[in-house]
């Protein structure tokens, strides 16, 4: 890697780790809330510097939309539930477009199933989890916009393993967060898994946009010099 690109567009993704790391330790009244909702708010909002410093296009600035929904619900949700649940939903609808603009042309039956499995199953199981059903609704109104994210992420143009993958973390951590509001309401497991895998499915679906991004640019800046 250039020595110019370590320096000037890596050291975000550092950053958003250590912000990130560092809240998870420091989180449940360890330091002052102030600082303990800018140090959570700071781990995705450097995913969007990142965005925007490692690739220029419209795309990117798409993606660093998302990540910056993403940033402002982590801080929303520490003052009240529904107003995070907002902007992450703003974020959901904002990503469901760049993954359609970049639909996969060919797409096994496989695929096509699991998408349609995961548009349905993830909603539902979102209504189910409240144990005050008065919450289900909301819940699964929500969950709605989170599935499409999911489907259009998985049948995406963009790695699976990477922007797919992260995508069903985020969902996971979703629903473990309602799950929270119900059947595991006295378990320790969502406290221990919540943030993980929200946060790194938030670095993997934009480190692997933009590294997509990239490579597409660099294939298409190759192409012209061949021509």
């Amino acid at each position: 890697m250039p020595k110019r690109a370590l320096i000037q567009k890596r050291p975000w993704l550092v950053a958003s780790l250590v912000a990130s790391i560092s809240y998870y330790f420091v989180r449940n009244g360890a330091v002052p809330d102030l600082f303990e909702w800018l140090l959570k708010g700071a781990g995705v909002a450097l995913l969007v510097v990142y965005a925007l410093a490692r690739h220029g296009g419209n795309d990117s600035r798409t993606i660093a939309a998302v990540m910056a929904c993403g940033a402002l619900g982590d801080v929303l949700i520490e003052y009240r539930m529904e107003a995070g649940a907002a902007a992450f939903l703003v974020g959901h609808l904002v990503a469901m477009a760049l993954y359609l603009r970049h639909r996969r042309t060919a797409l096994a039956a496989s695929q096509r199933l699991l998408a349609l499995v995961l548009l349905v199953a993830i909603p539902v199981i979102a209504w189910l989890l409240p144990a005050d059903r008065g919450a289900a609704l909301p819940v699964a109104f929500y969950s709605l916009a989170l599935a499409g994210m999911v489907a259009c992420a998985w049948t995406s143009s963009f790695s699976r393993y990477q922007v797919g993958l992260g995508a069903v973390m985020f969902a996971v951590s979703d629903l473990l967060i309602f799950a929270r509001m119900g059947p595991l309401a006295d378990s320790i497991v969502p406290n221990l898994l919540i943030w993980p895998l929200y946060y790194f499915g938030q670095f993997l679906i934009c480190t692997g946009v933009v590294g997509e991004l990239r490579r597409r640019s660099g294939a298409t800046k190759h192409g012209i010099q061949a021509l």
